[in-house]
């Protein structure tokens, strides 16, 4: 069986989830927090709606999501995995032909020397280089 491209797994069909924490998770949260578990739908549909020449942080977007849902906070983990998600699936479709603003600009939330950054595939110097051309970084 072929590999998936990201395109294909952002298709993959998922609710968003609110659920309440039963136990204190440190910095993530305590007991009876509303923990949000996001889509990778939701996450493209915040990264398109920032504007053009603005970035925003992961923690940001977070905390965003979190307030729209009616959650206390946005799980960390799952947040990082759909960014990725999203952030590749837009890549492809740069690489296949597509303008920068006809796909999701992730490059507005993933920080080029951040973990990620350095993991995807168009990599932190395509991600610093188009920040700079729309004026998110000097």
């Amino acid at each position: 069986m072929a590999k998936k491209s990201w395109a294909e797994k952002m298709l993959k069909p998922a609710e968003v989830e609110v659920k309440v924490m039963e136990k204190d998770m440190g910095s993530w949260g305590k007991a009876g927090d509303r923990l949000l578990i996001p889509t990778p739908e939701v996450i493209r549909d915040y990264v398109r709606g920032i504007p053009a020449g603005e970035g925003r942080s992961v923690v940001a977007m977070r905390a965003d999501l979190a307030q729209e849902f009616g959650a206390e906070m946005t799980c960390p983990l799952t947040t990082g995995i759909f960014l990725r998600v999203v952030s590749e699936a837009a890549f492809e479709e740069v690489s296949a032909g597509a303008g920068l603003r006809d796909v999701a600009p992730f490059w507005r939330v993933v920080e080029p020397g951040s973990a990620l950054g350095k993991k995807l595939a168009c990599g932190g110097d395509w991600i610093r280089d188009v920040r700079v051309g729309e004026g998110i970084d000097g």
